[in-house]
């Protein structure tokens, strides 16, 4: 006689990665890996700094960049410096740290709990 598993398992995975409704972690664990730590999480505070926080310096660097063509190395140094000030100022700020951190806790609890990835947002 058969017995029925789950994928969960026969998962590679320790169980804490392999666990929850949908088998795809428990969506209550708040302990990060390395690589959301050193990755997901750095990539998702330059995405919210350049779309939230320093609007202005990137939008007055890519028009720079839209004017300049293949000069842009040159003229768009000023415009270059002050967003680079800018993303780095709120990259280093252990507040935004930790919102981004909160924010993509939850995000990654919902997938876990749905199944449902959230869409890619692209420029």
């Amino acid at each position: 006689m058969q017995t029925m598993t789950t994928a969960a398992e026969h998962s590679v995975l320790p169980p804490k990665y392999s666990s929850g409704p949908k088998g795809l972690g428990d969506p209550d664990d708040k302990s990060l890996r390395r690589v959301e730590i050193e990755v997901l999480i750095p990539k998702l505070m330059r995405e919210k700094a350049k779309a939230e926080k320093c609007v202005d310096e990137v939008s007055h660097f890519m028009e720079c960049c839209k004017d300049s063509s293949l000069l842009m190395v040159f003229k768009c140094r000023n415009e270059n410096s002050a967003m680079k000030t800018c993303l780095g100022k709120w990259y280093k700020n252990e507040e935004f740290k930790k919102i981004c951190t909160e924010e993509y806790l939850k995000e990654r609890s919902e997938y876990r709990s749905t199944g449902v990835k959230k869409p890619i947002k692209r420029a």
